[in-house]
């Protein structure tokens, strides 16, 4: 059974979450109310990364749609508490307080970063109440700074460092790169990670690292720094961090005369890049990500016909890793047999080869799953299915 919160400290910051506007309907105490399971959504809805976390509540919702028309999860139905923690990691804490201590929630979904997910985990661990991370990449998400397992947090995506050691090899082996330079926010550990694997995985491929520069998030003038990349002359940049920057980076590359190969991660995937850095500008670019569109997995164009006919528009890699999530989730209640917190997380930890839209997923034990990565390119402004690499 959930434990209550026991400290003042965490009164203190969920009545300050209370007052911040939140919802305060209350629930059972054991993630479950009647003949309804609750479940919590602390996602970035407003914010600076409000188009990744309003991605994953549209695909959060469809998935508990479809599960709740085909009788819910043994008999019960779902039933989503969401809170908005607008991109702010405070706010992520506070949410995480109020779903837990207030809602009573089974399991918490997000947050969408890693940092605002991190927020979370001392409140999941002391409550055992699950955490599960559609897409936050970071190490400490699922395993602290000291190399200890966080035994309630799990996540949906791959890690930082496959991220960026796909990057690396695809940038050998398929564009045949010899020299390349990195970019990235030095104030953002989800880009730190992907960088250091891919630098650490293209030197040990006999590549050179020609130059490596970073820029602070916010910025909006990347000139000077860019000046200098391009003197050094790389044959591909590669630009981990979020799709607010990224777009105004390839922008501003591209007016300068970079013509060369681009490549980030899965935090270019928004909307909103193409947006601020132009269709034209964006060719000759690439992203690792969670899956794609136009992969012709069968499982995969049944999701992207179901979002579709739901939105009217095709789902990016959020929208597909917040449906996942509460599948994931699903299949764990129903192996567990009882809504009991304890028993779904070693549910979760047992999960083998399980069939979802961004790959078949099992879990380590470090509470991430063993998947693929997709390779997409940016043609005309649209994200192309380029290839898929297994891990």
């Amino acid at each position: 059974m959930k434990k209550k919160l026991f400290s003042a400290m965490a009164a203190t910051a969920l009545f300050a979450g209370v007052l911040a506007g939140c919802n305060t309907e209350g629930g059972s105490g054991s993630g479950s109310s009647g003949d309804k399971i609750l479940i919590g959504a602390n996602l970035e809805l407003s914010g600076n990364v409000a188009s990744y976390g309003t991605s994953i509540h549209d695909g959060v919702k469809l998935a508990i749609e479809e599960i709740n028309a085909n009788g819910g999860v043994d008999g019960k139905k779902l039933e989503l508490k969401p809170f908005d923690n607008k991109s702010d990691a405070s706010e992520a804490t506070n949410g995480a307080l109020k779903l837990t201590d207030q809602d009573n929630v089974l399991a918490i979904i997000g947050a969408a970063t890693s940092g605002n997910t991190v927020a979370q985990v001392e409140v999941a661990n002391g409550s055992e109440t699950i955490l599960i991370s559609p897409s936050g990449t970071a190490l400490n998400v699922t395993v602290n700074d000291k190399g200890k397992l966080n035994p309630y947090a799990f996540r949906t995506t791959f890690i930082d460092p496959f991220q960026g050691t796909v990057a690396a090899n695809f940038a050998i082996e398929k564009l045949g790169i010899k020299k390349a330079a990195v970019y990235q926010d030095n104030a953002s550990d989800y880009a730190k990670g992907l960088a250091d694997a891919f630098i650490e995985t293209f030197k040990a491929a006999g590549g050179e690292i020609v130059a490596e520069e970073a820029y602070v998030a916010k910025d909006t003038d990347f000139r000077s720094t860019l000046t200098r990349l391009k003197s050094a002359n790389p044959e591909f940049i590669f630009i981990p961090g979020y799709y607010e920057e990224v777009g105004l980076i390839v922008k501003q590359a591209r007016e300068m005369g970079i013509d060369v190969p681009l490549m980030g991660g899965d935090g270019w995937d928004s909307p909103t890049l193409v947006d601020l850095a132009g269709a034209d500008a964006l060719n000759n670019t690439y992203t690792t990500n969670a899956y794609s569109a136009n992969d012709p997995d069968e499982i995969i164009q049944k999701f992207v016909k179901s979002f579709n006919d739901k939105y009217g528009k095709s789902p990016d890699g959020f929208n597909a890793l917040g449906y996942d999530t509460v599948y994931l989730l699903a299949d764990a209640i129903k192996r567990a047999g009882d809504v009991d917190a304890a028993k779904v997380k070693e549910a979760l930890e047992a999960t083998k080869d399980l069939k979802l839209v961004t790959g078949s997923v099992t879990i380590d034990e470090n509470h991430n799953p063993i998947k693929s990565a997709t390779i997409l390119e940016y043609k005309d402004g649209k994200q192309e299915f380029n290839s898929k690499v297994n891990p």
